[in-house]
């Protein structure tokens, strides 16, 4: 069986066993294959050993004995392999999401957690992996959007501006990517839900404003021009212009 043959592989680290059981149990049936630690230790451990090839998303727990989901993803991040991260925490202050998403979470779901729900993330986020996959094998030109001095390679999965590089999570890469293929159009917040994250809910809002807010703080350290600008009462568009 080759890798892209085989079950996707998602390592769940949640120390409540009877939801880790049932997000196990829910995950499987919907044909992955699953991990479960119970502590952060193991998990990090487990997250970590070769080089992060053992799975193919990690389900992480903010609150953890040991070592915390946060720390997880931090040191997850170093690896030269991406592991997407979805974070399940049972904090709701736009604070703790904020600081999930930038230290490089690719989604998050807050506690009690609808199971549907997070069966549909979980394959909304492999879908943007497979499309990342299928972007390396379009010929260049294609693969580059130059807006100014912005530059967006999907193949490398880099960010630059004016030359200086700009670290973006997944998510925020594709969002920036999403927004800068068509300069000037107007999305609104579910058109980029179903654009971005691949798949329609009506209470993402909150999320995409998480995510604009801090793609805007990063492109903002190189840039002195706002890229992306809030058209008020309908959504989101990238700067027409960006001479």
């Amino acid at each position: 069986m080759t890798s892209s043959d085989r079950p996707k592989r998602i390592l769940v680290v949640e120390d409540e066993s009877d939801l880790a059981q049932l997000y196990a149990l829910h995950l499987g049936d919907a044909g992955y294959g699953v991990t479960v630690c119970a502590n952060g230790t193991d998990g990090l451990a487990a997250a970590m050993a070769s080089g992060g090839a053992d799975f193919d998303l990690l389900l992480l727990d903010q609150m953890l004995p040991g070592v915390d989901g946060l720390e997880i993803c931090r040191r997850v991040r170093s690896l030269e392999r991406y592991v997407p991260v979805l974070f399940l925490t049972a904090k709701g202050s736009e604070l703790d999401r904020v600081l999930g998403l930038e230290i490089g979470a690719d989604d998050y779901l807050t506690k009690p957690v609808s199971l549907p729900e997070l069966v549909a993330r979980v394959r909304a986020i492999f879908r943007l992996t497979a499309s990342v996959t299928s972007d390396s094998a379009k010929p260049e030109s294609e693969d580059r959007i130059e807006r100014g001095e912005l530059l967006v390679d999907s193949a490398k999965r880099v960010v630059s501006y004016g030359g200086s590089r700009i670290e973006l999570t997944s998510r925020e890469f594709d969002l920036l990517r999403f927004l800068a293929d068509s300069p000037g159009r107007v999305y609104s917040r579910d058109q980029l839900v179903e654009g971005v994250w691949g798949f329609g809910y009506s209470g993402y809002e909150h999320t995409v404003n998480s995510h604009i807010n801090r793609l805007r703080k990063k492109l903002s350290a190189t840039s002195d021009v706002e890229l992306i600008e809030t058209v008020w009462g309908v959504g989101y568009r990238f700067r027409e212009s960006t001479a």
